[in-house]
């Protein structure tokens, strides 16, 4: 059975956001990744200022349910609300991951096309054609 989770983002607050939920909810974080840690890739630029920002954030609510967020920069879409959330799918396998994602963005827009990341998962993302945001992974190797 697939796993969704809510994606919250921030525009430079994400860090104090979380901090904030883990005093109401309780529990650490399962990670945190700042932007500078990222392995240099083709096409993305973080600009020094946004070096230390979050680039992804989870904190575990209980056994299937994690809060996640990022923050986002200067290199990405404005935030305004109804763009500042994505929902976030764990799909069971690499095929229903691309079975997901083809259906959901089929008429909307694909922002980020399936692939392996250099965080070990299958992932992509992508608008539908009602405006929802989605981000669609799968564990290529559970054991790490």
């Amino acid at each position: 059975m697939a796993i969704v989770n809510p994606y919250l983002t921030f525009n430079g607050n994400c860090e104090e956001a979380f901090n904030h939920y883990k005093a109401v909810f309780g529990g650490e974080f399962a990670y945190v990744g700042r932007f500078k840690d990222m392995p240099p890739q083709d096409g993305v630029d973080v600009p020094e200022a946004d070096q230390n920002k979050i680039m992804h954030i989870a904190l575990p609510l209980s056994k299937d349910n994690i809060l996640m967020g990022s923050d986002t920069g200067g290199w990405a879409p404005e935030l305004k609300v109804g763009n500042n959330f994505s929902l976030s799918v764990s799909a069971e396998s690499k095929e229903q991951a691309d079975r997901f994602f083809m259906a959901l963005s089929k008429g909307g827009n694909v922002t980020m096309p399936m692939a392996s990341t250099f965080w070990g998962d299958y992932f992509g993302m992508c608008t539908d054609a009602f405006g929802v945001n989605w981000m669609i992974s799968f564990k290529e190797n559970p054991q790490e």
